[in-house]
């Protein structure tokens, strides 16, 4: 899951940045509210983490921006401010949850995984394909209760299947949420990365199809 910061303290950049990628995710970071609209267009991501009193342009605006060009992605805005009269404001603007400053970053990352969930129509933290489970919040993927053990990139790619199962998913669609925007793509090395998955899961649960990417779904279904 590719995720965006749009925060001006530099600090507190680097904190939700580094929480994150430590959680899994591939972050890009924006200082400025210009520059973060500029990323939010043009680029696929899966939430935003959006501060409202940033400089050259105001959070509210970037969002509603946003709003009226169609963008739809999860964005949990971050302010100093706890009046109940800014959280509708936020809400109306477009926003999909809030949270005041300060605060714990486990809560911020509990957030993101529940905006994440909801956007792809889950309730839970768990998802599961067949014998395969993968535990959101601990970032644990389990075969038929035995644990599996995948490096970061094999867990974003098989957690971004995960979270889209039962839809064909292309190589350019999983490149654009995989990697940051700083990234050498290469949609060669997603096979690669699928390769080590399967042999690793030991079970089908991911099908190939043929000039359109990827399909995760049951062993039985994969047979059918």
């Amino acid at each position: 899951m590719r995720l965006l910061v749009v925060e001006d303290d530099p600090d507190l950049n680097r904190q939700l940045a580094t929480a994150l990628t430590d959680a899994g995710y591939v972050v890009d970071r924006a200082a400025d509210g210009e520059e973060g609209h500029y990323l939010g267009e043009t680029e696929p991501y899966d939430a935003i983490i959006l501060d409202i009193g940033l400089p050259k342009m105001d959070g509210l605006s970037v969002l509603e921006s946003w709003r009226r060009a169609g963008r739809v992605m999860p964005v949990l805005m971050l302010t100093a401010r706890d009046r109940w009269s800014d959280k509708v404001q936020a809400f109306d603007a477009g926003a999909d949850d809030y949270v005041a400053k300060p605060f714990h970053l486990e809560e911020v990352l509990a957030r993101i995984r529940a905006l994440l969930r909801r956007s792809v129509g889950h309730a839970k933290s768990e998802f599961l394909c067949g014998p395969v489970r993968l535990d959101s919040r601990t970032g644990r993927v389990t075969v038929d209760g035995a644990p599996v053990k995948l490096t970061s990139h094999e867990y974003r790619l098989l957690s971004y299947l995960m979270h889209h199962s039962g839809r064909v998913v292309s190589r350019t669609e999983l490149v654009e949420h995989l990697y940051d925007q700083d990234f050498d793509r290469d949609s060669n090395t997603i096979e690669v990365f699928v390769g080590r998955i399967r042999k690793k899961l030991g079970v089908d649960v991911i099908q190939t199809v043929r000039g359109l990417g990827y399909l995760l779904t049951p062993p039985e279904e994969s047979r059918s």
